[in-house]
């Protein structure tokens, strides 16, 4: 009787034409064409090469919801998946380090006020999918280019304190002129909070005598974002 595949995963006859059809796929049509599912096994194809990975791409996407949080998931929970082995993993993390790296790059590239959208697109790839709360914040120069972009807090599932002085404190450190801060809600819902809105207000007072602009709140989730200068509550 031979002996199981390490990484768990049946032997397909036919997976190398899937392969190639895939491949082909995402080359022609892009990954907007592909489900979930599809795209998970075009990351998974890396990490198990000898193996049909269709079943488990689709286990991995029930499992955690959708592409985007599979990949983001903490390496412990990944690791409950029957097959996903840590050869996955590391693939799972370098893909998504990635993907933060490009989108930080968008950021840095030019005045963050100009380019919103990147701005958006990098809180929501660095924090949407996180388990835990934290608080990230962008400091910019009076050009309104990032100078630094640091997590000054990390929480639980449903809080991460923020300290105003110590938001201020970083921002005369790094001799920063503006903010913008953002954080997470690891339920997904990422409607602000009283107690979101009232941090928010206690930073701009401490930071508008001392000449430290707050441009905007933040706040991301898997099921989208909000600012709260959008939502005129700053």
């Amino acid at each position: 009787m031979a002996d199981e595949p390490e990484d768990g995963l049946a032997e397909a006859p036919h997976f190398h034409g899937h392969r190639d059809r895939l491949r082909a796929r995402f080359r022609e049509a892009g990954a907007e064409a592909l489900a979930d599912y599809e795209l998970m096994e075009l990351v998974l194809f890396r990490a198990v090469p000898r193996r049909d990975v269709k079943p488990l791409a689709k286990a991995l996407v029930n499992r955690f919801g959708s592409f985007s949080e599979a990949l983001c998931a903490p390496p412990a929970l990944l690791a409950e998946v029957p097959g996903v082995k840590e050869a996955i993993i590391t693939e799972f993390k370098l893909v998504e380090a990635a993907a933060q790296r490009l989108a930080k790059g968008q950021v840095k590239r030019r005045p963050v006020l100009s380019s919103w959208s990147a701005v958006i697109d990098y809180c929501r790839s660095t924090m949407a999918f996180a388990d835990r709360e934290q608080v990230r914040v962008l400091f910019l120069d009076k050009r309104n280019q990032l100078i630094a972009d640091e997590v000054l807090q990390r929480g639980t599932v449903d809080h991460a304190p923020v300290y105003p002085r110590e938001v201020v404190k970083r921002a005369l450190e790094l001799s920063a002129t503006a903010v913008i801060l953002c954080h997470n809600h690891p339920s997904g819902d990422p409607t602000p909070s009283r107690a979101d809105i009232d941090m928010t207000r206690k930073i701009i007072d401490v930071a508008k005598p001392l000449g430290i602009e707050v441009h905007d709140h933040i706040i991301v989730g898997k099921d989208g974002h909000a600012s709260l200068k959008g939502l005129r509550l700053i």
